[in-house]
C-alpha cells in the first residue's frame, strides 16, 4: 500500500491542512456566519474578509461514553413520602428560572470560538449556495490585471525579440571604435612608403618593415566581425498594472408592498455578485442606488434596502430617472454604464409599454450591459413580455427569472460570455 505524507511547507504560525479540515468540518456553521456578515453588510464592502465566531457548543469534540444498560433499582436515601410505582407532581412554576437575583460567585463559562476568514475563503462561501463553478470563482477571485509595455532595451532575451536596427547600429559603432586606430596608422604607413619610395629601392629594409606594418594592420582591420553576441539587443518589455477605464452601477429595485424582505435579500445577492464582477474590470466604480414605487428616487444604500415607504408600481419613474442622472452625471463618453433591475415583475398594465419604449429609445443605446430580474414564483407578467422585446433587438439586455438565491448565477451567466467586458 503506498502513503503519501503531504510535507508542503507552511506560512509562520500557519497550518494550511488544519485549516481545511477544519474548514470542511464547519462547513455549515461557517455558511451561517457568512450569511449573517452580508445581510450587515454594504455592497461596496463585500470582496473583503470576514471575522466569524462559531459557538462552543459547535467545535466540541465528540466523545465515548458507556450507556448503563439493563434494568437498575436505585434506593435514595431521605425519602418518606413515595413508594414504588408512585407519580410525582412537576414543581410549580416549571423547571427553568426567572432570571431575577443576586449576581453568584460561581460557575464559569467559555466564549464563542472566533477566527478570520481571508477575502478568497469569504467570497468561496458566499458563492457556494450560488452554484457557481470553480471556473467562475476563480474568474472572479483573480487579481489585477497587466499589460507588457515596451521598457527600452536589454542585452539578453529571445531571438524573436531582437532589434535589428539597433542590434547594427550597435555593431557598427564597434566597428568604427576599434578600427578607428589601426585605420589611422595604415593611413600614416601608406604616405610613408610613397615617400620612402622617391628615394630607396623596393629591397631596401626600410620599405619591406613598412609593407609588412601595412599587412598587418589590414588583417587585424579585416577581422573585425562584422556583428558580434555583443552587438545584439533586444526589445524589453515589463508587466505593468493594466490602466481600466470608470463604471457606474445604477441599481433599481421595485419597492412596491408585494416585494417582502426575501425578495429584497435576492436581489441584494444579485447586485452584489454584479458588484463583484464590475470590480475585476473597472479601477473606479460609482453606485447609484434607484428605489421606486408608484415614484423613483436616489437613495443611499442604506434606505435602498431597509426604507419603509411602499405603495403602487409605476416602474416608468425608474427608468426616467436613471437616463436623467446618466444625462447629468455620468456622460458616455468617459463612463461605462451597467444597470440591474430587480422586480417581482407587477406593473402597472399601461406603463409596461412606456418602460419598453424608453429603455430601447433612451437608455439601451447608453448602456454597456442592462440585466433584469424577476423575483417571482407565478407566471410572467406584462413587463416580463415587454421586456422580451427589448431582449430580442439588444444583445446586451438580459433577463431571467429567480425563485431561490440559488438561481441568480445563470444571469451571470451570459454577462460572463461578453468579451467586451474583458478587454
Amino acid at each position: 500500500m503506498t502513503h503519501i505524507i503531504d510535507r508542503r511547507p507552511n506560512g509562520k504560525n500557519k497550518s494550511a491542512i488544519n485549516r481545511e479540515r477544519f474548514l470542511r468540518r464547519f462547513k455549515g456553521q461557517i455558511k451561517q456566519a457568512v450569511a449573517r456578515a452580508v445581510k450587515g453588510r454594504s455592497i461596496t464592502d463585500i470582496d473583503s474578509g470576514e471575522k466569524v465566531s462559531i459557538p462552543v457548543k459547535d467545535v466540541s469534540e465528540p466523545v465515548f461514553g458507556h450507556a448503563r444498560g439493563g434494568v437498575w433499582e436505585t434506593v435514595h436515601p431521605g425519602n418518606k413520602e413515595y413508594l414504588k410505582g408512585d407519580k410525582i407532581d412537576r414543581p410549580d412554576g416549571g423547571g427553568g428560572g426567572s432570571g431575577s437575583g443576586k449576581a453568584s460567585n460561581e460557575g464559569e463559562g467559555e466564549d464563542d470560538f472566533a477566527f478570520e476568514l481571508s477575502r478568497e475563503e469569504f467570497l468561496n462561501f458566499f458563492f457556494d449556495d450560488l452554484e457557481l463553478p470553480n471556473l467562475i470563482k476563480t474568474q472572479l477571485t483573480a487579481t489585477q490585471a497587466f499589460k507588457n509595455v515596451r521598457a527600452g532595451f536589454t542585452a539578453d532575451g529571445t531571438p524573436s525579440n531582437i532589434d535589428v536596427v539597433r542590434s547594427l547600429k550597435g555593431a557598427l559603432g564597434r566597428r568604427i571604435a576599434l578600427s578607428s586606430g589601426p585605420m589611422a596608422r595604415l593611413n600614416e604607413a601608406r604616405e610613408e612608403l610613397d615617400v620612402l619610395l622617391e628615394t630607396h629601392d623596393e629591397d631596401d629594409p626600410a620599405v619591406i618593415a613598412l609593407r609588412e606594418e601595412i599587412r598587418s594592420l589590414k588583417t587585424r582591420i579585416l577581422g573585425i566581425p562584422f556583428i558580434d553576441p555583443f552587438d545584439l539587443r533586444y526589445s524589453n518589455r515589463v508587466k505593468q498594472p493594466k490602466p481600466h477605464t470608470q463604471a457606474v452601477m445604477f441599481c433599481v429595485m421595485d419597492v412596491s408592498g408585494s416585494m417582502d424582505e426575501q425578495k429584497k435579500d435576492t436581489a441584494k445577492r444579485f447586485f452584489i455578485l454584479l458588484y463583484l464582477f464590475l470590480t475585476r474590470a473597472y479601477e473606479k466604480i460609482e453606485v447609484v442606488f434607484v428605489r421606486h414605487h408608484t415614484q423613483a428616487a436616489e437613495v443611499n444604500e442604506h434606505d435602498f434596502f431597509h426604507a419603509r415607504d411602499t405603495g403602487g408600481t409605476v416602474v416608468s419613474s425608474a427608468l426616467k430617472l436613471v437616463k436623467q442622472i446618466i444625462d447629468q452625471r455620468f456622460p458616455t463618453v468617459d463612463w461605462n454604464i451597467y444597470i440591474a433591475q430587480a422586480s417581482d415583475g407587477d406593473n402597472w398594465d399601461s406603463d409596461s409599454a412606456i418602460c419598453r419604449e424608453i429603455l430601447q429609445r433612451d437608455i439601451m443605446p447608453l448602456v454597456q450591459y442592462y440585466a433584469y430580474i424577476e423575483i417571482t414564483e407565478g407566471e410572467p407578467q406584462n413587463l416580463w413580455l415587454e421586456y422580451e422585446q427589448v431582449a430580442a433587438s439588444h444583445s446586451q439586455f438580459a433577463m431571467r427569472k429567480i425563485q431561490t438565491p440559488a438561481d441568480i448565477y445563470p444571469v451571470f451567466r451570459d454577462l460572463f460570455k461578453k468579451t467586451s467586458l474583458h478587454t
